[in-house]
């Protein structure tokens, strides 16, 4: 907007969040956006559109693999304006995985790692937190209307709204989603800095945060399904402590579903810490490398690198 805007506090009451702590309010809020809408969009696909008599049962989802589409494009969006919100202020990293990698590849201050993600899983709780109160009798209604195996009156298909698990076909493996989360979170990561790059092909007019949005959705459409692409410590995390408490019992910690999976809760936080160092790595040493050396050099229209002495 173009007019001045006024402070909520007064001048002498925002000094300290202009540094530190203001970054970390903001991480908080994106991550709480990025919660509210990414898994509200699963909560409205496996228990508000059933319940609410829009699909052909009260537990009738995910007829066929279309039906994906709803929850990638949610999660994309999620992230395109939890990143829009949250920007400004703290770069809007709303997830641990690349803020570690900013501190390994972008020089981003090893002192505000752990703020920053202590704020980002604190707001994926309180993001879990609104979309559970929100869809709390939804949600009640499918457990109780569902069939199968239960824990605490919870199903694990409830549980998906807000957490990810592994695909029953690892037969309760860890490599494999282990794998699979190193992948997928080395992809975002490539995609975010080969975005933000002004060396490379870096979006313009404020698109970045729509085009990382993107990146997501072609994560979720391209690898979601194998551990349900949680590519972010903070958004499978702070879920997760949430159900917990809210009841899901040893299917949200230490991730226990009897015959399927066990202590699965680690993986969703180590595979993605170490996917996005590979991915910024990997970036860098593909990518990042040779543009700095054309930096001083940029090349004619029409050649892919520089023009030497030796061909001049």
């Amino acid at each position: 907007m173009a007019v001045e805007i006024q402070p909520l506090l007064k001048p002498s009451r925002l000094r300290r969040r202009a540094g530190l702590l203001g970054e970390c309010l903001s991480e908080f809020l994106g991550t709480f956006v990025l919660i509210s809408f990414g898994c509200g969009v699963v909560a409205m696909a496996v228990a508000g559109l059933p319940g609410s008599g829009r699909t052909s049962g009260p537990t009738t989802f995910f007829l066929g693999a279309g039906d994906w589409l709803l929850i990638t494009w949610g999660w994309a969006m999620a992230v395109v304006f939890g990143v829009y919100v949250a920007g400004g202020v703290s770069g809007a990293h709303i997830n641990p995985a690349v803020t570690l990698a900013f501190a390994v590849r972008r020089k981003f201050p090893w002192a505000k790692v752990l703020p920053y993600m202590a704020s980002q899983v604190v707001g994926a709780f309180a993001g879990a937190a609104l979309v559970y109160g929100v869809y709390h009798d939804a949600i009640n209604t499918y457990d109780a209307a569902a069939e199968g195996p239960k824990t605490n009156g919870h199903t694990l298909a409830s549980f998906s709204i807000f957490a990810t698990f592994p695909a029953p076909y690892f037969h309760g493996g860890i490599w494999g989603p282990l794998f699979d989360q190193i992948v997928g979170t080395a992809f975002l990561v490539m995609f975010v800095v080969a975005v933000i790059d002004l060396r490379n092909t870096a979006v313009r007019a404020n698109l970045g945060p729509l085009i990382i949005g993107f990146a997501v959705g072609a994560i979720g459409m391209s690898y979601g399904a194998n551990a349900g692409y949680a590519i972010n410590p903070a958004r499978d995390l702070g879920p997760r402590l949430l159900t917990w408490a809210a009841g899901w019992q040893d299917l949200a910690m230490p991730g226990t579903s009897s015959g399927a999976f066990s202590n699965y809760f680690w993986i969703p936080i180590v595979g993605p810490l170490v996917g996005g160092v590979i991915g910024v790595l990997v970036y860098d040493l593909f990518i990042g490398d040779v543009l700095h050396l054309r930096a001083g050099a940029p090349p004619e229209p029409g050649r892919t690198r520089p023009t030497t002495a030796d061909e001049e």
